[in-house]
């Protein structure tokens, strides 16, 4: 019986410590709780709820963004368009521009060819002068040939006299009140409507 008696205070004291560090760890969990709580971005006031976003565009402004954002699209579509069409027909002049050009050159190369021709044509025309008959074919070839091409014949009288297509080296006088092309001493020669060579006449008036 003494020995029982004796062992009681002991128990008691250990339960006194357990109970002790039994509350020391609820108040440390309750401490770290609260430390949680207040750290949270959710909560506010030390409540859990998350808090509500502010400065939200309305409907309207965003409506108003969307139609700004049409009509500068819209400006820019435009622009670009315009600028499309404007190279487009800068591009054409240029290519009318050099085609023309090319085809110029084209007749004024033809054009060299043809003056270097005159001196045959005048000697085929010589000699028909002079009687001699066998030049008529060949005149005639190479007339036909370079008409094709743009050669035209000034050799006409009773016309005007233009100093643009003749040559006067003879005149004369007469009752003509303008003067008049009476005789054609070197016919003259035009390639595509271009005078290369204007004619040597005789005027009267």
């Amino acid at each position: 019986m003494s020995d029982a008696s004796s062992e009681s205070p002991a128990s008691e004291n250990d339960s006194s410590s357990d109970a002790e560090v039994v509350d020391a760890e609820l108040v440390d969990a309750e401490a770290a709780d609260n430390k949680e709580g207040t750290d949270s971005p959710f909560s506010t006031d030390g409540g859990d709820e998350p808090a509500e976003p502010t400065n939200n565009p309305s409907s309207e402004e965003v409506l108003s963004d969307m139609v700004t954002s049409l009509e500068e699209v819209t400006a820019q579509r435009d622009e670009y368009l315009d600028l499309a069409r404007r190279v487009q027909a800068e591009f054409e002049n240029y290519r009318r521009r050099v085609d023309g050009q090319r085809v110029e050159q084209a007749q004024r190369a033809a054009e060299s060819l043809v003056v270097e021709l005159l001196p045959v044509l005048d000697a085929c025309e010589s000699a028909l002068a002079h009687g001699s008959e066998d030049v008529a074919p060949i005149q005639g070839t190479l007339l036909g040939i370079l008409h094709k091409q743009g050669l035209a014949k000034l050799d006409e009288v009773d016309v005007l006299f233009d100093p643009t297509v003749h040559e006067a080296v003879l005149t004369e006088e007469g009752d003509d009140s303008e003067p008049t092309v009476v005789e054609v001493l070197r016919s003259g020669y035009s390639w595509h409507s271009r005078v290369v060579r204007p004619a040597m006449v005789k005027v009267r008036g």
